[in-house]
């Protein structure tokens, strides 16, 4: 009797093992799930409850539950074309920083050359109200950008992009302001390089402001106050934004841009005295949910998180930056050496995949390969994923866990298989170890996770499950 009883138990042990049971090293997913993009907008708009937090809903921009309407996503290739992009942006920021000067398309508007991210990698939105009464807009959420904007009429067809809601009226709002040129606020835009100078003219001099995203999109317009309305009773009285007049660039017919980096034009430290500096977001894991985007950090308690520092001296003030300390598989951490994590990590709301160290992501690859190996590998493409799988005719994968551990001891387990696998592919790659640059930590490996940002504690922190 004793024999049959442990054969019974093993299988048992077998089956949760491959079902994915809590702590397990494997998780069971449909094939299905693979899909990045869903026809239908699942779930009802998830955000943060707490009366001292102001939350609005957030959706991939291409989701069926986006105001858009859910447009035709870009293929895979060209999504990592510009994650390439924004990923050698944020290393020639870390190395070379802001430059000088350049002459806007279509007239003797002069901006700073203030390559900022590339706006064709972002892809959550959120929806606020702009004015009195408040209008909706819909705007690409950044945190590696820190000035907010939208485009304002009047703005004739050849200065500003096709944008699906009309464009935002000043004019219609009994609480829009100018900034004039001669005020702290437009003397802190030239600290900030996003200064343009002066108005000329017979009336007062206001303050404008411009700058050039690093796909070539270039804006220029008038350094504005207004109310911003986050959601019914919930606003930010005198929220300072770019209103504007001048668009040369392809912005995907979104409203504009909210900043969520640490200068003082970002939303994020305009709202500081009310919501202490903290803010969060939880990406959805596929395009047909919905995440949220919340000011302040939990009032009571911040059971479910973990936390890891926030580095604050790196000489990039506009990069939110942490430490890497490990990685596992399966549930088996990685052979990795500590030098190899010795390059900081930037925590990004608009990289795609994870940009790991060279020989962290070798031992990534490696042990990923390993765990995956009944599954046919597809020949390495041109879009720099190397790890990608033929699931052709089955219903169901068994995906190895992966985990990412921080300074601190922060480990999170990535969602699967929305927060490691994209289209079939390992979402990582490697970078040249011999290249002073960052790593990324991309948004398909944030997904499902609140992520906290709170620099006022010098910390970011990862609640699973979240959305």
């Amino acid at each position: 009797m004793a024999f049959p009883l442990l054969l019974f138990l093993l299988m048992c042990s077998y089956c949760s093992v491959v079902l994915g049971g809590n702590g397990h090293d494997s998780v069971v997913v449909p094939t299905s799930s693979f899909l990045e993009s869903e026809a239908v907008c699942s779930t009802a708009s998830r955000v943060i409850s707490d009366p001292d937090r102001a939350s609005v809903s957030l959706v991939h921009r291409y989701s069926p539950c986006a105001p858009s309407g859910g447009r035709v996503q870009p293929s895979l290739a060209e999504r990592l074309r510009r994650n390439r992009a924004r990923a050698n942006y944020i290393a020639s920021r870390a190395s070379a920083g802001r430059m000088t000067t350049l002459a806007a398309a279509g007239g003797g508007i002069t901006i700073p050359t203030y390559l900022d991210s590339s706006v064709d990698s972002l892809e959550y939105v959120v929806t606020v109200g702009l004015g009195t009464p408040a209008v909706e807009q819909t705007v690409l959420i950044e945190t590696s950008t820190d000035l907010s904007w939208v485009q304002c009429q009047p703005c004739n067809s050849t200065a500003c992009y096709p944008q699906k809601d009309p464009l935002f009226d000043p004019r219609s709002s009994s609480t829009y302001a100018p900034v004039l040129c001669d005020t702290d606020a437009c003397r802190r835009l030239v600290v900030d390089r996003y200064n343009n100078n002066c108005t000329n003219g017979t009336g007062p001099s206001l303050c404008r402001y411009g700058m050039e995203y690093l796909d070539g999109e270039t804006m220029a317009g008038t350094y504005s106050t207004e109310t911003l309305t986050l959601r019914p009773g919930v606003s930010v009285k005198n929220f300072s934004f770019g209103c504007g007049f001048d668009q040369k660039g392809r912005f995907g017919k979104f409203d504009g841009l909210l900043g969520l980096g640490s200068a003082p034009e970002s939303l994020v430290s305009q709202t500081a005295d009310i919501y202490g500096g903290a803010f969060s977001y939880c990406l959805p894991p596929g395009s047909g949910s919905s995440g949220f985007l919340t000011l302040g950090a939990p009032s009571e308690s911040t059971a479910g998180f973990v936390f890891t520092p926030l580095h604050p001296d790196t000489g990039i003030p506009i990069f939110y930056m942490v430490t890497l300390a490990g990685i596992s598989v399966g549930g088996k951490q990685l052979h990795i050496p500590p030098s190899v994590f010795s390059k900081l990590m930037v925590m990004d709301s608009g990289s795609l995949i994870t940009e790991l160290p060279g020989k962290a992501y070798s031992a990534l690859r490696s042990a990923f390969r390993s765990a995956m190996s009944e599954y046919p590998l597809l020949p390495p493409t041109d879009d720099g994923l190397d790890t990608c799988y033929n699931f052709t005719g089955l219903s169901n994968v068994t995906v190895p866990k992966v985990a990412l551990t921080f300074s601190g001891g922060a480990t999170i387990d990535l969602d699967v298989p929305s927060g490691v696998l994209l289209d079939g592919c390992l979402a990582f790659v490697g970078g040249n170890d011999t290249e002073h640059r960052p790593g990324v930590i991309g948004t398909v490996n944030q997904r499902t996770f609140e992520v906290l940002y709170d620099p006022g504690k010098g910390h970011v922190g990862f609640r699973a499950g979240a959305c």
